[in-house]
């Protein structure tokens, strides 16, 4: 069913502790995954590998493939350790949130994106065909969830759930490029609008819309650091916009 990712299927989706032959295991799945979390999140996926994580743990590489059969279905393990299970999300007795639909696909939003920003490696890491495991699915049905009895199609829900995490997905890539979390900026537009301002110096006249655009933003510091929460909020009027539009129709 799975084709060439029948391994990562059985390691996420079966059972995972035990190696399949081999005295009593010294080693556990989890310790190496987290092991090789860790690697990633200082030096990214690149910097992952069967020999450094064997070398972490002050074990030969063979020893590792015991307990997983190499770095795609080690990669697929670390995606979903490093994802978690997802908060819970305030819910009443029917399973709704109750402040609406909208309020839980921002708060959704937010948990999702700090896991972004604690592992910036997943942003790659999660794109394109792959199984995913138990925890990740269990954020796209927290998501997709948070839109039932909306009134949109499952179809539809999938599709907001999609263009949500496009976002979240967006801005984390430009966070993580920009250096953002380590010493060099604390958001992304501070360091656009500086890269702008020098590019624009003696330029404003030929590029007019932009330099006043950046120097708005440079005067303003109260309206920096809010591309994921302007986005976020702009995606939201148009759903729930839509979803308004839909019932006066009918």
């Amino acid at each position: 069913m799975f084709g060439d990712q029948a391994g990562s299927a059985e390691l996420l989706w079966g059972g995972r502790e035990r190696p399949s032959r081999g005295p009593k295991p010294a080693l556990s799945l989890d310790r190496i995954t987290r092991t090789a979390i860790a690697l990633a999140d200082i030096g990214g996926l690149g910097a992952v590998s069967m020999q450094r994580v064997a070398g972490e743990l002050d074990f030969t590489k063979m020893s590792l493939y015991r307990y997983v059969p190499g770095k795609t279905e080690l990669v697929a393990l670390m995606i979903d350790t490093a994802m978690g299970e997802p908060p819970a999300g305030r819910a009443d007795a029917a399973g709704h949130a109750p402040d609406g639909w909208r309020a839980a696909l921002r708060e959704w939003a937010g948990q999702l994106s700090a896991v972004f920003a604690r592992h910036p490696w997943l942003l790659g890491a999660t794109v394109g065909p792959r199984v995913m495991g138990p925890n990740e699915l269990g954020w796209t049905e927290r998501a997709v969830a948070a839109l039932a009895g909306t009134g949109l199609t499952g179809g539809e829900q999938l599709d907001a759930v999609l263009v949500v995490s496009g976002h979240l997905r967006a801005i984390g890539q430009v966070s993580a490029s920009m250096g953002v979390g380590s010493a060099r900026a604390s958001e992304p537009e501070q360091v656009m609008s500086a890269a702008l301002n020098e590019l624009l110096v003696g330029r404003s006249d030929r590029f007019p819309a932009l330099a006043a655009a950046v120097a708005s933003v440079e005067a303003d510091a109260a309206g920096r650091g809010q591309a994921l929460e302007f986005g976020l909020e702009r995606i939201l009027d148009g759903l729930e916009s839509y979803l308004s539009a839909r019932a006066a129709g009918s």
